[in-house]
């Protein structure tokens, strides 16, 4: 069974993010072992530099190494990343797990998004779409995608 860790930069302020991630959290369930990590954020000044905003990502980005487990594959979501229909994201899925990977570990930067290094280490950079949108509600929309794309694996009904 494909065991999947969520690396995120941010806690979940608002109970309605909880709520929906709590949701997909218990369907996903049901096709893999999921785990959500959460990471701190870190704080900026009010009209941070460049330099100021690089260094953040820098130490986020050495956080998030951390909790990438051994082996596992990684995908870094990000808006230059690849745009994949839900049917696309399943077939990535499961060539993972026919070529042999039993752990990813997708992960969602903050609101000030991923290290530039971190993106250009991992397998697969995606995107949800060109827009922005904020990184909790990234979070829902990767969860889903995640039940989405393994119901479709399945064979399930949910994706029409």
């Amino acid at each position: 069974m494909l065991a999947v860790r969520l690396i995120c930069v941010g806690k979940l302020g608002e109970k309605f993010w909880k709520t929906a991630c709590e949701e997909y959290v218990k369907r996903i369930s049901a096709y893999c072992r999921l785990e959500v990590v959460e990471l701190p954020e870190q704080r900026l000044p009010d009209g941070p530099s460049e330099g100021q905003i690089r260094q953040a990502l820098a130490r986020e980005a050495e956080a998030i190494r951390a909790k990438i487990p051994a082996g596992a594959a990684t995908a870094a979501l990000c808006v230059e990343g690849k745009l994949l229909s839900s049917e696309e994201f399943a077939e990535t899925l499961g060539r993972f797990t026919v070529s042999g990977v039993s752990r990813l570990a997708l992960l969602i930067g903050g609101s000030c998004g991923l290290d530039e290094t971190l993106k250009k280490e991992v397998r697969l950079r995606l995107s949800m779409s060109k827009m922005t949108f904020p990184h909790h509600l990234a979070r829902v929309m990767a969860l889903e995608q995640l039940y989405r794309a393994l119901n479709i694996l399945a064979g399930g009904k949910y994706h029409k």
